[in-house]
């Protein structure tokens, strides 16, 4: 699985190099409870399939039959839901919910395939698109970049998928990552016990061979990685959390008890850390749920890297 956005994009190239009209439709605008956020694309084809959403019911219907009414439009325009409370009720949104869209065709998509290529290389990627024109030029995006417009270009910046690093295999490696992989995460395992990696291949999760310092500085976390240590083995987990504490990772976190846990602090202070560097490290391991079962510990972890990944306050 992919990010939403980038599949869209994905999908609306392949229609268009299969010969068929395409528009996109990005989301720039939400007043009330709108149900999707700024930056939401959906990709129209001209016979109607779509791809994507904007507000996940019946705005989608009413776009799709624009097109099969009156076509794909020939150059970008605005569009707005619910502006009044019949039309909110009407589009299904939610407590006078207003949409501002913005529908453009699709006249040159390679600056899609640009895109993607930069994105799979953990890259943040800035699209503007000219009103006047539908140029779109791209350019080096930063974290925290908000879609921003005005009635003449659009900015809006597509990341990188976001990437969850298990140092250690086993059962709830396996639990985790599949839950991870269901929320868009692409999962990495990295464990030098060779003998675990056939069930994590039917588990479809991707195998990193070496020892986990090593592979922690060869992927280059950055700020959409998150890394868990789970192997309760110190020589695996600890080396690895030296690596991870360092790197620009929003989320690093290991498995094991309280008392572990400040154990292990003890130790990685005795190595090249600063106590800030230290403090980052999520352990106990996941929010206090009271799990027991593999199952259960995966969903009290991936609630807390969600929680990071949104900026929600949790503890240390």
């Amino acid at each position: 699985m992919e990010p939403l956005d980038l599949q869209v994009l994905r999908d609306a190239a392949a229609w268009f190099a299969a010969g068929h009209g395409v528009c996109l439709v990005t989301v720039v605008q939400t007043w009330g409870s709108a149900p999707r956020p700024p930056g939401a694309l959906l990709a129209l084809r001209d016979d109607g399939v779509a791809s994507g959403s904007v507000s996940g019911g019946c705005v989608e219907q009413d776009l799709i039959d624009r097109v099969r009414s009156a076509g794909l439009p020939e150059r970008p325009q605005w569009l707005s839901y619910g502006v009044t409370p019949d039309e909110a009720a009407r589009f299904g949104l939610p407590c006078g919910g207003t949409l501002r869209l913005l529908q453009e065709p699709l006249s040159d998509p390679a600056w899609i395939g640009e895109l993607l290529e930069r994105t799979a290389r953990h890259r943040l990627v800035r699209r503007t698109l000219d009103l006047a024109s539908g140029l779109v030029t791209l350019t080096e995006g930063r974290r925290g970049d908000a879609l921003e417009f005005t009635e003449t270009t659009l900015h809006a910046t597509f990341g990188p998928r976001w990437r969850l690093l298990l140092i250690g295999a086993g059962q709830l490696s396996r639990a985790l990552g599949s839950m991870a992989q269901a929320l868009d995460f692409e999962v990495l395992v990295c464990d030098p016990r060779e003998e675990y990696r056939c069930a994590l291949n039917e588990a479809g999760l991707v195998w990193l061979p070496g020892m986990p310092d090593d592979v922690v500085r060869e992927i280059e976390p950055d700020a959409h990685t998150a890394i868990v240590a789970l192997t309760h083995d110190p020589r695996l987990d600890d080396m690895a959390l030296l690596e991870a504490l360092k790197s620009q990772a929003f989320y690093v976190g290991a498995l094991g008890s309280r008392r572990t846990s400040s154990a292990r602090r003890e130790r990685l202070r005795l190595f090249d850390l600063s106590d800030a560097e230290v403090a980052r490290l999520h352990g106990p391991v996941g929010l206090p749920i009271g799990s027991r079962t593999p199952g259960e510990i995966a969903v009290s972890v991936l609630a807390e890297v969600v929680a990071v990944k949104n900026g929600v306050a949790v503890a240390g």
